[in-house]
């Protein structure tokens, strides 16, 4: 049950995170396969899922099982609870093409594993800007819409 609820306040914690930075993020039933929140912009038009991957403490791996999907619209989102610098998450956005890329594979005597060591994704620690700018497109429509107010007010006056 610990494992679990690790696993939920990931989950609530990474998608209070997006919401913060201004995207719509809903956590899935947990029933979706490799998908823990869906994310969308602002208007709606760039869609992502979110896989969110949970240790309790300062870890310094993840496990991310043996099949990694990998998309340009799928990110995981890598926490630890309790950060090495003290007890606020760190959090690490990472495309699934790199952590694809970056997975290691352990054979032990009674089992497989497939990780994600910290180390080698120091540089994804709160890079929120994989997800992009949650106005991008309103703010493309806020333009066209200034822009054809300030066209028709050309053309009646002249």
């Amino acid at each position: 049950m610990k494992g679990q609820l690790s696993g939920m306040r990931g989950v609530y914690l990474t998608a209070a995170e997006l919401s913060r930075l201004g995207f719509i993020a809903s956590p899935t039933s947990r029933s979706a396969l490799a998908a823990d929140i869906l994310v969308t912009d602002q208007a709606c038009q760039r869609a992502l899922s979110v896989q969110v991957k949970t240790n309790s403490t300062a870890a310094t791996f993840w496990l991310v099982g043996r099949h990694t999907p990998v998309s340009d619209t799928h990110v995981y989102v890598l926490v630890n609870l309790q950060s090495k610098d003290g007890p606020a998450p760190e959090y690490f956005v990472v495309p699934s093409s790199v952590v694809k890329e970056r997975t290691v594979y352990s054979k032990h005597p009674k089992s497989e594993f497939w990780s994600v060591y910290r180390k080698d994704i120091l540089d994804f620690r709160d890079k929120w800007d994989v997800f992009g700018d949650p106005r991008a497109e309103l703010q493309v429509e806020e333009k066209s819409v200034s822009d054809e107010v300030r066209t028709s007010g050309d053309a009646a006056a002249g």
